[in-house]
């Protein structure tokens, strides 16, 4: 009977320092004078310092967690300013808004689409990459011809949204303003 005792004994020591080893001799936690002691602050920290979880986080079914568009001053501000055409493709995870090929009632046989990449979500002149086709077509819409437009037109829309952008940030900031200086 002793000896099942002992073997437990040394099974729990060379288990036991089999972990301390794992943790440098270290104990979870380390230096508890780098914590605040108030646990709302040590929660805090621990949230900016990225560690630690909750656990009523881990039973909520979602398929992730997503800003909202309308959060994004350049994402608004792009989909305002091309709000007359018909859209393609809006992903606002990957950054990306495609048109749809677009006319004027007078010019049927040719259209454009936009494409807009956005790079960050900053408003900065770099953060939109924006290109823009065009598409002539005969008049049966056979044997049409692609070509991309350089020049004014893609400055001219990234000029529009990133103004629209500014507006959206300032207002954004005047009510916040206002909502935390009550």
């Amino acid at each position: 009977m002793n000896s099942k005792k002992t073997i437990k004994i040394l099974f729990f020591l060379i288990l036991s320092s089999f972990f301390l080893y794992a943790c440098n001799g270290k104990l979870p936690g380390g230096d508890a004078r780098k914590y605040p002691a108030d646990p709302a602050k040590r929660v805090a920290q621990n949230l900016a310092e990225g560690r630690g979880f909750k656990l009523n986080d881990a039973f909520k079914k979602s398929g992730g967690v997503f800003d909202f568009a309308n959060a994004n001053e350049l994402w608004r501000a792009s989909l305002d300013t091309i709000d007359f055409m018909p859209l393609a493709s809006v992903n606002y995870s990957g950054g990306i808004i495609i048109t749809d090929w677009y006319s004027e009632n007078n010019a049927p046989n040719e259209s454009i689409k936009i494409s807009i990449r956005f790079l960050t979500n900053e408003i900065r002149s770099d953060a939109l990459a924006i290109k823009v086709f065009n598409r002539k077509c005969g008049n049966s819409f056979t044997n049409c011809k692609f070509s991309e437009i350089s020049g004014n037109l893609p400055s001219e829309i990234k000029k529009e949204i990133l103004k629209k952008a500014a507006l959206y940030k300032k207002d954004k900031e005047e009510k916040d303003k206002k909502l935390f200086n009550k």
